[in-house]
């Protein structure tokens, strides 16, 4: 290329280029929109709406936040309990054929995050109170 040529242009093109860069970068945003907590999602009326897979989705993969707090709240609403040693949800399918001081057996449907992301019944199951979760309230 001849001596002061490159091959963007002439340098009074890249001259205009580099103008109108720099009049742009004016009204680019502080940071990237997905960078900034949804406000939506901190507000605990919103999760009486949102259906049972958003719960478990936020439950399951925002763990350790305000929004995973505000799921499992959601979630023992709803009548699910969680066990901590298989770290999933329970709810009764139907009432206990047995019922005890240490916990209560029967049939319950269980969200099966792990291998199909879908609700599954379980027959004969005795539920532990030991394993039982009560750390967050229901209200």
């Amino acid at each position: 290329l001849p001596e002061g040529v490159d091959a963007h242009g002439p340098p009074e093109d890249q001259a205009e280029r580099l103008s109108m860069l720099e009049a742009s970068m004016k009204f680019m945003p502080d940071t990237v929109e997905t960078d900034r907590p949804k406000p939506l999602f901190d507000n605990p009326q919103v999760f009486d709406k949102l259906d049972m897979d958003t719960l478990f989705f936020i439950f399951y993969f925002q763990t350790g936040t305000l929004q995973q707090y505000l799921a499992a709240r959601e979630l023992k609403k709803q009548g699910w309990r969680f066990h901590k040693k298989y770290l999933t949800w329970f709810q009764r399918h139907e009432e206990p054929v047995e019922t005890g001081h240490q916990g209560e057996r029967g049939t319950y449907v269980y969200f099966d995050y792990e291998t199909g992301w879908c609700q599954r019944i379980k027959t004969d199951f005795t539920f532990d109170y030991f394993y039982l979760e009560d750390e967050v309230p229901a209200q």
